[in-house]
């Protein structure tokens, strides 16, 4: 198992990117949440299988339809063993 902190920019909010990634981590496995940012990025954090978190890495590189990803930043992290994941509210957070 393995914790990846990952800032994905580009044209990534407006265009249902956290709600398809919330789609593509529980096809995968992946645990954690997403959440925009208030720089206009989408900041996620995942936890998996190795195998599984490359497929997500892949994924956030690329985006729903109507995103632009131009950049995924990515690094290890502590594991906090999340049960699932969510889609968290920008009003919780900003």
């Amino acid at each position: 198992m393995k914790h990846l902190n990952i800032t994905v920019s580009g044209k990534v909010q407006g265009v249902f990117f956290r709600a398809a990634t919330k789609a593509v981590a529980d096809q995968l496995g992946v645990k954690g949440y997403v959440k925009n940012l208030k720089d206009g990025t989408v900041y996620i954090e995942a936890e998996a299988q190795p195998t599984e978190l490359d497929m997500f890495l892949d994924w956030c590189a690329e985006g729903p339809e109507n995103a632009n990803v131009t950049g995924v930043e990515s690094n290890e992290g502590e594991l906090k063993n999340y049960r699932n994941f969510e889609v968290m509210k920008k009003n919780l957070l900003w």
